[in-house]
């Protein structure tokens, strides 16, 4: 498994599908999933570490959690089959049993980032569809991510180069 970090979520272009961006922390391949607008906002929230007035689903899930005495340790995006991402949660009860519980990744990374728990790819995974972005290409004038910042500057050959990226890869490119 590899230590993973949320880069953030973007929108993809021309289709507005978000994106949830991870990184290797100790490399420089990413791993973008498609998720859907309401996990996106859930990770985008949690990222800026915004809260709702009223517990959000991801919250409740977070707090139900706390309350019964698991700790989520980590979550495991495990693999992709007919082009849908895959991930277990993994949870300690206060035996130190652990508990596999399967998720959807965007879901898992919602509750990972509220609860700070590890984001682990598959290195198998990550071999197969990772793909390397330098990271001044994220960093570009104009590219807004889902909370509307703006972000970073970059040249106009960097910026045109991100655009290209995104304009080639959608979600087949990670049916295997």
């Amino acid at each position: 498994m590899v230590n993973m970090e949320v880069v953030g979520v973007r929108i993809e272009m021309p289709s507005n599908q978000p994106i949830v961006l991870l990184k290797e922390i100790e490399g420089s391949r990413f791993l973008p999933i498609w998720v859907g607008a309401v996990e996106a906002t859930a990770i985008a929230f949690a990222q800026q570490g915004m809260a709702a007035q009223r517990p959000l689903t991801h919250d409740l899930i977070a707090n139900l959690l706390e309350v019964a005495d698991l700790t989520m340790t980590a979550v495991h995006i495990t693999e992709l089959k007919d082009g849908i991402f895959y991930a277990e949660i993994q949870i300690r009860d206060s035996q130190s049993a652990l508990l596999k519980v399967s998720a959807r990744p965007s879901d898992a990374i919602a509750i990972a980032l509220r609860t700070k728990s590890n984001i682990l790819a598959d290195s198998d995974l990550l071999d197969l569809v990772g793909i390397d972005i330098p990271e001044r290409l994220l960093e570009v004038e104009g590219v807004e991510d889902i909370t509307g910042a703006k972000e970073g500057a970059a040249t106009d050959l960097d910026l045109e180069r991100f655009r290209e990226f995104l304009d080639q890869i959608n979600p087949e490119d990670f049916a295997g």
